[in-house]
């Protein structure tokens, strides 16, 4: 995606209702966009609605949804669809994005479940993705996700992920964590799979921490430090992809707002190398010819 075309710009934070209060105290300047799961607000009034309209009022909003599962076998719950474009348009939020995965069938089950990669899969997702695309009125972006098992897999995981890209002609949502969990998971070299992410279509990313069960296994918690091999991997995104919008999560195990906004910082501190390295090179290539 050109970078003018981005949705929001910089280094973003996932809002947490256990962020508000500080963050309203005393707006960082660390902070460019802020992300919510509209789940978690839709319906939602009187003074917790006045709050959170003062964000959306002061900063740019990307919205990330739980609940869609668009690889689910139950059909796509068009009803939520409309409410999420309404949320989406009542507070000028300027992008939408979803988990590629299902959770639930007959209810919700309360996990982030995975699609089997095969091609039947990519085709049902795809065409669920296109559907929602048509009823929200806009383009989306879907998230790779975490996983732990890979059942009935007939493609990897770069392979799926890219065919349902181009066939539902939708955008990225580049979790680098994800990358660096599943590549420990699953035993697989995550620059090697960096590379072949189509960089055109990143909309923005994401980046947290996990928990470390075993040697061999990582679980994505987003409860802890982003850790120095993810952080690397940011950096080698940002060195083949150019520099794209791109928000830290945290869901659980705050640590004083001063101490999550150095990750923040840390963010903007890496685009800005990123940035000046390229226009650098631009200077260069200019004064030669």
């Amino acid at each position: 995606m050109d970078s003018n075309a981005y949705p929001v710009h910089g280094a973003g934070l996932g809002l947490r209702r256990a962020l508000m209060g500080p963050l309203a105290a005393r707006p960082p300047d660390q902070v460019d966009f802020l992300e919510v799961a509209p789940e978690n607000w839709i319906g939602i009034g009187g003074a917790r609605a006045k709050k959170f309209r003062a964000f959306t009022e002061r900063y740019p909003f990307v919205c990330h949804g739980l609940s869609l599962s668009l690889g689910g076998p139950a059909p796509l719950d068009e009803a939520f669809l409309h409410q999420v474009r309404d949320f989406l348009d009542a507070h000028g939020v300027r992008y939408y994005s979803e988990h590629l995965s299902y959770c639930g069938d007959d209810g919700v089950l309360y996990d982030l479940l995975p699609i089997p990669f095969t091609e039947e899969a990519v085709d049902y997702v795809a065409a669920r993705i296109r559907r929602t695309q048509d009823i929200l009125g806009r383009r989306i972006a879907v998230e790779n996700v975490s996983c732990y098992a890979m059942p009935g897999a007939e493609m990897s995981e770069i392979d799926f992920l890219r065919s349902v890209l181009d066939r539902a002609d939708c955008e990225l949502l580049l979790d680098i964590n994800n990358i660096f969990v599943n590549s420990v998971n699953f035993g697989y070299d995550p620059e090697d799979f960096l590379a072949r992410i189509p960089g055109e279509r990143i909309a923005y990313a994401h980046i947290a921490g996990h928990h470390e069960e075993a040697p061999d296994l990582r679980i994505d918690t987003h409860g802890a430090a982003v850790i120095d091999p993810v952080w690397d991997l940011l950096d080698k995104a940002y060195a083949r992809f150019g520099v794209f919008p791109t928000l830290l999560e945290r869901d659980f195990n705050f640590p004083p707002l001063p101490a999550l906004l150095t990750e923040v910082e840390r963010i903007r501190t890496i685009q800005e190398h990123h940035q000046a390295t390229r226009e650098k090179d631009r200077a260069a290539l200019t004064g030669s010819s």
